[in-house]
């Protein structure tokens, strides 16, 4: 995160609400996946936070992406535009995974004349598939373990163990290769023995799926999940990656190539919210905070990632617990309902967030006429 003076100037330059991106951060981000998980291509979840700044200081860096929509396709597919037809190809099947495994009819046709690698989890989408995207290479989404996970995600995803075999040879009988396996652990998962028990899952499958006679499968996706050291309580990442590294060494040949796909531990850390204080109240003799950010907004992810972000004061006194609102007249526009910060600010006074990156400002909204945190991005 940047320094506070450094922040204050930069609210001051530019207003808030503010929204500022640390690209050493991204760059530090990447570098310490790489470091602790070697054998792993880190596929960026565009939908954590799909600023084209971010996508390209990652893409920079040796990233991949894995997208869910065509808008989160073509700002990847931007930075190949220019390059000949075959090595546009090429790239892309290195460098995008299309990771949602329900997909529009004209999804599967936009994405047919590049060959892309596709995520399916059930028949009627082997049939979609075969009917709009016969070129695609197809990953099997098995449903897994999201125990302690923030946001749980195998309830509407993922095809259950033991019909996973079934699919890949239905799909094989449609004329389709089914490249590999992929799975998902759910959201920020600080339970590291849902790697542990999905790997090995994808390792079963992989063995029955031989033993039925198709070979043809050459990698494995573990998906994303990796938490962001939001507070104390996240164990370090490399503690995650040793179990990772184990497992898929001891259960997986160096033949076969090994995708994840991180978006919050690229992106949390690297965003900085600054907001500055409206209004000020005593409500039930609660001292209450207004600010000119909030759930519709950057702290969104209040909403939408299960999250909760705390603020800070960038003056030093005495605290109290106190009640902080955004600013629309929603009275679900509350970002905390007891959050310690100090009794004595006023009007004008700023307060910041750390750790704001990821499932943020990509779901703000123009609710009630109030537009988004402007976006800052420093170290570029």
């Amino acid at each position: 995160m940047p320094t506070l003076k450094a922040l204050q100037q930069l609210a001051q330059k530019h207003g808030t609400p503010l929204f500022v991106v640390d690209h050493d951060e991204l760059r530090r981000n990447y570098a310490a996946f790489k470091k602790y998980l070697p054998r792993v291509q880190a596929y960026f979840a565009v939908k954590a936070n799909p600023d084209p700044a971010i996508v390209k200081t990652l893409y920079e860096a040796g990233a991949s992406f894995d997208v869910a929509s065509m808008p989160e396709f073509r700002i990847v597919h931007a930075y190949i535009k220019d390059l000949p037809a075959k090595q546009r190809q090429d790239w892309i099947w290195d460098k995008i995974i299309y990771a949602n495994p329900i997909k529009a009819n004209e999804t599967l046709q936009a994405l047919d004349q590049y060959k892309a690698l596709v995520t399916y989890d059930n028949v009627e989408e082997i049939r979609k598939i075969k009917q709009y995207a016969p070129h695609s290479g197809l990953c099997l989404r098995l449903k897994v373990a999201n125990t302690g996970a923030m946001v749980e995600l195998s309830s509407k995803f993922g095809a259950a163990s033991g019909e996973a075999v079934n699919l890949i040879l239905e799909a094989d009988r449609a004329g389709l290769v089914v490249e590999g396996l992929s799975f998902h652990v759910g959201s920020q998962t600080t339970n590291f023995e849902n790697y542990v028990q999905a790997i090995n899952l994808a390792a079963n499958v992989f063995k029955e799926a031989r033993d039925r006679g198709y070979t043809k499968m050459n990698l494995l996706d573990i998906g994303g999940g990796f938490p962001a050291p939001y507070d104390a309580t996240v164990k370090p990442f490399r503690e995650l990656a040793r179990k990772i590294n184990a497992e898929i060494d001891r259960l997986f040949p160096k033949d076969i190539q090994i995708l994840a796909e991180p978006g919050r531990f690229m992106v949390a850390t690297a965003g900085t919210a600054i907001s500055k204080i409206i209004g000020k109240a005593v409500r039930d003799g609660k001292l209450c905070y207004y600010v000119d950010d909030g759930v519709y907004h950057t702290f969104s992810g209040i909403i939408f990632d299960h999250c909760q972000y705390h603020l800070k004061a960038f003056k030093k006194g005495p605290t109290q617990i106190c009640t902080v609102f955004g600013p629309t007249c929603d009275a679900l526009d509350v970002i905390s309902m007891s959050e310690e910060l100090p009794a004595d600010l006023e009007r004008g006074d700023l307060l910041y967030s750390k750790n704001i990156g990821a499932y943020s400002v990509a779901s703000s909204t123009p609710f009630n006429g109030f537009p988004p945190a402007k976006v800052v991005h420093i170290n570029q």
